[in-house]
């Protein structure tokens, strides 16, 4: 349903969205665009309930602007199509916008009945296949309460047990640039969002996750005259250059090699976890170096090296710094030598919370990107507040603005973790990662992410091809793990290795054998 003109993995801000639209209207009859959602909207309806093997027979909620014309629109198609078709409406009729008023007059027209919005507990009892969500739109600026919030309550409860719900354009409650819920109230929980013209962040990050469900667009038959997109949902695409097979001829210096410098007192797994992810990620050599107690291998991988952290030398080493480094004098020195490195670094955990409590050390991190030393940041949004001096609500309440305010003061690439992980590196377009899922909410997993990061960039990964290739592989294998029965709940960070060398072997084969 995706219009070849857009990229089916581009994104756009309402503001973009609006300026299409505006464009668009400028030189199409009056309605067209909604006639067109609407149409798209009942085609949707028709495929869920086809899939699910249910006879359409929907409920449709229709706001008072235009994504409720929307509503009517499809509401209108469906019961000449002879669907059992019903909605509730939210306002008065005789205020409705000039579209949504022709929508509302069409649908009486075809029949459908039209209930004022105060019958809805009435409605939501008689027996339907599916929920139409047409109340609001990208518009909503304001959080839902009264008689709205309460069905919507009800829609959500009702819908989880039983009964799939279709948002159109985007749930309502739910804000289309960040995904947040709108004023921190309700949203609907939608099972299929349809969204028009373009895809829009906030169905893809924070909240909008948990509440859009499976995303498809309706790109409207808008077919010129597009701009570039605002971001990209992340895919193999991005970073399929680098996908290159092995040639024979090679030997474990052509890899690279990695240091996985933390691992202070009673915190040596999280520098383990990451080094054996590099490991299993194809670095050549891979050096675990501990600022505590050094062990003499590790039994599990006796590949790995094991140094102490005040030895280890970095020159043409990449760095993983941070995973399980604490806080101390030898953490401070040992950060302090990784920051002063040539070559390319990733700074996680503890490593980004030195930097945070030190202006000279984030000047340091910032010097790195003008003197042509990638760097490479995967915090979470506690890690990111304390990074931009702001509290963890304000970081989750606007994620793509907060990645990108990181990466542009610590001139490096940044992975935002979380639902929906942003990467952002300056003068580039935000991505957000869709692959993964609550199985990664458990420690180490972030250890695990660092070490592939750092793994990628030792074997000649560009920064941004590797925070976007490390993104896209750690929620994939999750996911994969979670398809065979493997989690969610109670998969831990180790299991997650095996699966990122699979998952970045598969790639590499697909990539070799395409024309």
């Amino acid at each position: 349903m995706t219009t070849s003109a857009l990229p089916s993995n581009a994104l756009y801000t309402i503001a973009r969205i609006r300026q299409i639209e505006q464009a668009a209207m400028s030189h199409l009859p009056p309605g067209s665009l909604m006639q067109r959602a609407g149409a798209a909207a009942a085609r949707e309806v028709r495929d869920i309930c086809r899939r699910a093997g249910r006879r359409v027979d929907v409920l449709l909620l229709a706001g008072s602007g235009n994504n409720g014309g929307d509503a009517l629109e499809a509401a209108a198609v469906l019961r000449r199509g002879g669907m059992r078709v019903r909605v509730l409406l939210h306002g008065d009729p005789a205020r409705q916008p000039r579209d949504a008023a022709a929508a509302h007059a069409r649908a009486l027209a075809a029949g459908v009945e039209i209930h004022p919005f105060s019958d809805w507990q009435a409605q939501l009892e008689r027996p339907c296949n599916l929920v139409v969500d047409g109340l609001f739109g990208i518009g909503l600026q304001r959080p839902l309460t009264g008689e709205i919030a309460e069905a919507v309550q009800t829609i959500n409860e009702i819908g989880a047990a039983r009964l799939p719900v279709l948002a159109l354009d985007v749930p309502s409650g739910i804000d289309a640039d960040t995904g947040t819920v709108v004023g921190g109230a309700v949203a609907v929980r939608a099972s299929h969002t349809i969204t028009f013209i373009g895809d829009k962040p906030g169905l893809h990050t924070a909240d909008g996750c948990d509440h859009a469900g499976e995303v498809r667009v309706a790109g409207l038959d808008i077919a010129s005259g597009l701009p570039p997109p605002d971001g990209m949902l992340n895919h193999p695409g991005l970073f399929a250059a680098c996908l290159r097979p092995r040639a024979r001829n090679t030997h474990k210096g052509s890899f690279g090699d990695v240091v996985l410098l933390g691992g202070a007192s009673g915190m040596a797994g999280a520098v383990v976890l990451a080094a054996r992810a590099a490991l299993h990620a194809g670095a050549g050599r891979t050096y675990a170096a501990f600022i505590g107690p050094v062990p003499v291998y590790d039994d599990a991988h006796p590949e790995l090296m094991c140094r102490a952290a005040h030895e280890i030398d970095l020159a043409r080493k990449v760095v993983v710094a941070g995973p399980g480094m604490g806080s101390g004098e030898a953490a401070r020195a040992a950060l302090t030598a990784a920051l002063k490195s040539p070559m390319p670094a990733v700074f996680d955990a503890d490593a980004l919370n030195l930097l945070a409590s030190d202006r000279s050390l984030m000047q340091a991190l910032a010097d790195r990107g003008n003197l042509q030393q990638p760097s490479l940041l995967t915090p979470h949004p506690l890690e990111a507040a304390r990074l931009l001096g702001m509290k963890v609500a304000e970081v989750q309440s606007d994620r793509l603005a907060a990645a990108r305010a990181l990466a542009e003061s610590a001139n490096a690439v940044v992975i935002l973790k979380g639902a929906g992980s942003i990467i952002a590196a300056p003068d580039r377009p935000f991505v957000i990662n869709p692959t993964g899922n609550p199985a990664l909410a458990t420690g180490g997993t972030g250890d695990v992410l660092a070490g592939l990061c750092g793994a990628l960039l030792a074997q000649g990964w560009p920064a941004h091809e590797a925070a976007l290739g490390a993104a896209w592989m750690h929620g994939h294998a999750a996911d994969e793990l979670v398809r065979k029965g493997v989690g969610p709940i109670g998969l831990t960070a180790s299991e997650l290795i095996p699966a990122l060398r699979l998952c970045l072997n598969q790639l590499v084969a697909e990539r070799s054998v395409r024309p």
